[in-house]
């Protein structure tokens, strides 16, 4: 797998949240984002306590708001299509500066946009502060098939290869008079794209018989201090769940008071 290899996200500094279990911080991030997407969108208040328990991971984490923000430049095609909804939707409508807006539609984008924000933020949070090497093992602990988890980790491992093999193939073509733009080249394009296909399935065969070759059973082996960080104890599962307790109890609060 390449025990030095880290994604284009992580962020390679020293922190707390850096040396938390990987495991621990997976189910952490998933609990988050259950409770967000959970609390009605009809309440605002309950978001910035999501925010600021963003903002308190951040600051232990050590990363600062202008490394994260232009990374969350992802969501912008679902916040074009949440300006859209207020327009689109129908029900009970409302002047907004002499512009009338659905009511359920100005609830929907708010949900997509804060939710969808804060559920980016978490997750860039944990790439930021996971390298992609502890994933495997992280997985197999939390009882993830063992079929699943060796396909999930190849993907992380190889998409960095096969987006650097299409820029190649880019350039290549660039240099013998090819125009991206121009229509009569779609042709070229969809051969591209059919040679990586075909190129990365083929990879994807000579990488399963080198594993299966060198005894590996489908399993990922705990290897502490070697590949991974050692496994959780109960006082680390107790500490780093704090922020998923505390988005539990926010979403729990808004609906008692929905």
């Amino acid at each position: 797998m390449g025990a030095g290899h880290a994604h284009p996200l992580y962020r390679d500094v020293t922190s707390r949240v850096h040396r938390a279990p990987t495991e621990v911080k997976l189910v952490c991030l998933v609990v988050f984002v259950f409770a967000v997407v959970a609390t009605p969108r009809e309440m605002f208040w309950p978001y910035l306590g999501f925010a600021a328990i963003v903002l308190v991971v951040w600051q232990l984490a050590r990363v600062p708001i202008r490394w994260i923000l232009p990374r969350m430049l992802i969501e912008v095609p679902f916040v074009v299509l949440a300006v859209l909804l207020p327009f689109a939707e129908g029900g009970r409508r409302v002047d907004v500066v002499g512009v009338s807006l659905s009511v359920a539609g100005l609830y929907a984008a708010w949900g997509i946009v804060v939710k969808g924000t804060l559920g980016v933020a978490a997750s860039l949070t944990f790439a930021a502060t996971t390298p992609a090497r502890e994933l495997p093992v992280a997985l197999s602990r939390l009882g993830v098939p063992r079929t699943i988890t060796p396909i999930f980790v190849m993907m992380l491992r190889y998409v960095d290869l096969l987006s650097a093999e299409v820029k190649r193939m880019q350039i290549a073509r660039t240099a013998r008079g090819d125009s991206p733009r121009a229509l009569h080249q779609a042709k070229a394009v969809a051969v591209s794209i059919g040679s990586v296909f075909l190129r990365s399935y083929e990879r994807g065969e000579r990488v399963h018989l080198a594993m299966m070759s060198r005894g590996f059973t489908g399993a990922i082996p705990d290897m502490p201090g070697v590949a991974t960080s050692p496994r959780a104890t109960s006082a680390q599962w107790t500490l780093v769940l704090l922020p998923a307790v505390a988005a539990v109890v926010v979403a729990a609060t808004a609906w008692s008071l929905a």
